[in-house]
């Protein structure tokens, strides 16, 4: 009876714990404490010294690859990959994988792509112009059709960034590619309670007032726009995530 009732707990902190071993084990590599080319400690030896199950190890491990910092060789073991200089971009696209990481992206969003729309508004050219309206017309058509809109809505946020003329601003937007589109991840109208037609259409309306303000050069207009959109997402996951924390609880 106490493996029973106990269970469901390890389950319901299974994500969190393989994140949090995933920090773990990167900032060890980061650090130089498992050097390029070593081999990582096995699975029982890591089970130990972090308390952690075989299943959360093995998901971590898993993660680990996908960021490109290890790779396994079967029958051998998993050994550390040459990493960036401890100067690089340490964000790893392949992590943002709760509601928890999508939420902390959503903030670095807000503080990065307020300021880019304002920026945008104050030196997009025409031709710019006329690229963020090519792909927030084929996000409009793809969320009317319901089709896939993630693409199209990455790509008119990526335009925004462009327009900055501040390279810095598009790297970080390519570097996390897809990823900051909190859609990928999860369903954004399902977890906020909403129906699927007004959800888009007040997506649409949100990135409408975006463009607008960046069209019309005003870039105070384009920061509220921006701001607005992107909080009023990372409210709709927060309240969802506390729900799921609440009922788990």
């Amino acid at each position: 009876m106490e493996n029973a009732s106990s269970a469901p707990r390890v389950r319901r902190k299974h994500r969190s714990l393989a994140q949090e071993l995933v920090t773990e084990l990167s900032q060890q590599i980061r650090d130089g404490v498992i050097k390029r080319g070593e081999k990582l400690p096995t699975e029982s030896a890591i089970m130990e010294a972090q308390g952690v199950s075989r299943t959360v190890v093995r998901e971590a491990i898993s993660r680990l690859q996908a960021s490109g910092l290890v790779e396994t060789r079967h029958g051998i073991g998993t050994f550390v990959l040459d990493v960036p200089s401890s100067t690089g971009l340490r964000i790893d696209p392949a992590t943002i994988v709760t509601l928890r990481d999508v939420l902390a992206i959503l903030e670095l969003r807000i503080s990065l792509e307020v300021e880019s729309a304002g920026l945008a508004a104050q030196r997009r050219t025409p031709e710019q112009l006329k690229a963020m309206r090519e792909f927030l017309d084929a996000l409009n058509d793809s969320m009317i059709h319901a089709s896939d809109a993630v693409g199209s809505d990455f790509q008119f946020h990526l335009r925004i960034a462009q327009a900055t003329e501040n390279r810095y601003f598009s790297d970080i937007m390519n570097h996390l590619g897809t990823a900051i589109i909190p859609r990928t991840r999860v369903n954004s109208a399902r977890l906020a309670h909403d129906d699927q037609s007004h959800y888009n259409a007040r997506l649409m309306r949100e990135h409408e007032e975006i463009y607008d303000a960046i069209a019309r050069q005003d870039p105070d207009a384009a920061r509220a726009a921006m701001r607005l959109h992107l909080t009023n997402s990372r409210e709709r996951l927060r309240q969802a995530h506390e729900e799921a924390e609440s009922g788990q609880a």
